[in-house]
């Protein structure tokens, strides 16, 4: 379908003063977008793995630095801190000059980190392995308000919350590898320097596929299809620069109580998330002494049931919508997940770890792409990257309170504490998410695009198409009815 401006109308833009927005370019998907989507989760997946790759081995990394456990997971936590404050300035370069720059950054930046960690491979160089931790977190930045924006920016109004799923995926599976991969290659040996050759030949294959992604992002990953993948993005699309102010967009963002509240709510999920992820080789090693390989199984059992979660969640809203609904439902089946994690998890049985873990983290880890496509729903027209990060921000704060407090609490009082210290929480999240109202204003905006087609098929109503480049939905007050009307009375 093609979307043109009236003959005429462009005229008369120029005339008052070319305050006009452009028309809409033609919708057409792009083959190119799955080799984008594939890329971007590679290169996120490498970047999550940096991520846990200390956590997963918390105490073979506390012998080999001769540091404490607190030390090591703030190696985890610094992805957290790092992320807050530069939040505002990388999702202003996300608008500014767009996705291509931003993935070449990121991907950049996960090289070098995984490099310099190559030089840490001395006990006394621990501030060494924190110097190229801190640029793998800075890649970070780069990487996860991007899901959303690859998403709309690529994929087809049906495909968004597919697409979305899969990028996120790509983090997920990540902290996957991170679970399992480390301890495997890293035995719990006596011997330091033995310590220190399996541990080089981690970081050596890291910085290899990191360089890898980097080069192919150089040569792959575009800024945008030729074409709009939808209408809703053909009506962005059209809207000119000058219209376009960032300070001004967060401060929508900042004043849409909706929004507000599934920014809390999201933040309260997705630190429990981190905070379990850090803190659980400590957790399982607690009750299952020498049990390494298997916390790291049982990391992966939930990430990988998450991203099966995730999968399901994207493909069943691409097809019915539900944003509230199914968000109410996940969250309320991670407070379950999680209440039942914490009453097995010292049960002595480390196959019910692993059965409660996996329900654990199909809904957890399934709740996170979507708060991401919630949040789109809620602020279209605003750019996606600026509302994930925003996201993003409040889970990094929680997720380092969390983390801190969890494991305090297991320091203090053992682990059944700490877990339920994290439930409380998940169940105030979960009060909050019935409180949102179901504001679907990208949703909004295609369907009002699919009648306007049928009503210029009817009417060949010139001066309604140009209306509607000029309020696009959630613009202004502005609804279909009214500019037929007006269309109709300007016809006449």
């Amino acid at each position: 379908m093609v979307l043109q401006e009236p003959a005429g109308a462009r005229s008369q833009s120029a005339a008052g003063g070319g305050a006009a927005a452009a028309a809409p370019a033609e919708v057409q998907l792009s083959r190119r977008r799955w080799a984008v989507l594939l890329l971007f989760s590679s290169y996120s997946l490498c970047n999550a793995f940096q991520w846990i790759q200390y956590g997963s081995i918390n105490n073979v990394f506390v012998r080999f630095y001769d540091v404490s456990a607190f030390a090591i997971d703030w190696l985890s936590m610094s992805y957290m801190l790092v992320y807050i404050p530069l939040l505002f300035p990388v999702a202003w370069l996300l608008d500014k000059r767009g996705l291509r720059l931003v993935a070449l950054a990121g991907s950049a930046l996960n090289a070098v980190g995984a490099w310099v960690k190559l030089g840490s491979m001395k006990p006394h160089l621990f501030p060494v392995t924190v110097l190229g931790q801190v640029i793998c977190a800075l890649a970070q930045v780069f990487i996860l308000g991007m899901p959303s924006r690859i998403a709309s920016v690529w994929f087809g109004s049906h495909e968004v919350s597919t697409a979305c799923s899969i990028a996120v995926f790509g983090n997920q599976l990540g902290i996957a590898v991170g679970f399992v991969v480390p301890p495997v290659l890293i035995p719990n040996v006596e011997d330091v320097e033995k310590l220190a050759y399996h541990i080089s030949i981690m970081f050596f294959m890291t910085a290899g596929v990191a360089s890898a992604l980097f080069i192919l992002v150089i040569l792959v990953f575009k800024e945008k299809p030729q074409n709009p993948p939808s209408r809703a993005q053909a009506l962005i699309q059209s809207r000119p620069t000058a219209e376009y102010s960032y300070v001004q967009s967060i401060l929508r963002l900042l004043h849409n109580a909706n929004f507000l509240l599934l920014m809390v709510t999201y933040g309260l999920n997705a630190g429990c998330f981190y905070a379990l992820s850090t803190l659980l080789n400590r957790m399982v090693i607690h009750h299952y002494p020498g049990e390494e390989v298997n916390a790291g199984r049982i990391g992966l059992t939930i990430i990988v049931s998450g991203t099966v979660g995730a999968l399901i969640s994207g493909i069943w809203l691409d097809r019915t919508k539900t944003y509230k609904q199914t968000t109410l439902v996940v969250y309320i089946m991670s407070l379950v997940g999680m209440i039942i994690y914490t009453f097995t998890l010292s049960l002595g049985h480390l196959w019910v770890v692993f059965v409660t873990a996996g329900t654990l983290g199909f809904f957890m880890t399934g709740y996170l792409p979507l708060g991401f496509e919630f949040a789109a729903e809620l602020t279209y027209p605003e750019s996606e990257g600026t509302s994930s990060g925003l996201l993003n921000v409040s889970a990094q704060i929680f997720g380092i309170a969390f983390t801190i407090g969890q494991g305090q609490i297991m320091d203090r009082f053992g682990t059944k504490a700490g877990n339920l210290f994290l439930c409380s929480f998940l169940f105030l999240g979960t009060v909050m998410t019935a409180f949102i109202k179901a504001d679907l204003r990208r949703q909004q905006a295609n369907l009002e695009n699919e009648h306007t087609k049928l009503f210029l098929q009817g009417k060949g109503g010139d001066w309604l198409l140009e209306a509607i480049f000029l309020n696009p939905p959630g613009s202004s007050s502005t609804t279909l009815s009214e500019i037929s009307t007006q269309c109709s009375g300007s016809h006449q």
